[in-house]
């Protein structure tokens, strides 16, 4: 039986593998987009990172903070994730400083002094994280006549966020 914190042990440790989620502003019409999180190993519980740019709409929409929702799919598809949270704007020089990788630093022309580089600040709270391990063997139950809905039944979770180590 897999446990709320082993779920989100494996949600920790695939956002740091995979990174791409899909944000938004919570009660939005304007639609996610996809963002790269950023997760500060010197600092375990800190919240998600972004860099983005000034001039998006969702930099824009933040403003002077706003409710976020984000959406997260492993690479592997072995597990789904949907997550809310405090969105603000904070370009804090030494968390810049902190994550700035080449990666990051391929969309800025000015560096870390762009004029147009925004940290975005992602505090997630609350959110559901489905496992989906078994689905080879719960086509082949299916085939067999057995319900696989069972082996599912101890893979999603309702989990909080704020608490627990990041892996």
């Amino acid at each position: 039986m897999t446990t709320e914190a082993e779920i989100r042990e494996k949600f920790w440790k695939a956002l740091k593998s995979d990174r791409t989620l899909m944000l938004g502003i919570a009660g939005s019409r304007e639609h996610a987009q996809p963002m790269t999180a950023q997760l500060d190993e010197d600092h375990p519980a800190s919240p998600i990172w972004i860099f983005s740019s000034k001039d998006t709409h969702l930099v824009q929409a933040i403003g002077a903070g706003q409710r976020g929702m984000a959406h997260f799919v492993s690479k592997g598809h072995d597990l789904f994730a949907c997550f809310d949270g405090d969105l603000t704007l904070n370009n804090d020089r030494a968390v810049i400083d902190r994550l700035w990788n080449p990666y990051v630093a391929a969309w800025y022309e000015g560096g870390k002094d762009d004029p147009k580089l925004q940290l975005i600040r992602f505090d997630p709270e609350q959110g559901q994280v489905w496992l989906n391990e078994n689905s080879l063997f719960a086509g082949v139950k299916l085939l067999l006549g057995a319900d696989p809905k069972q082996d599912y039944a101890d893979k999603k979770a309702d989990i909080d966020l704020r608490d627990g180590p990041r892996t």
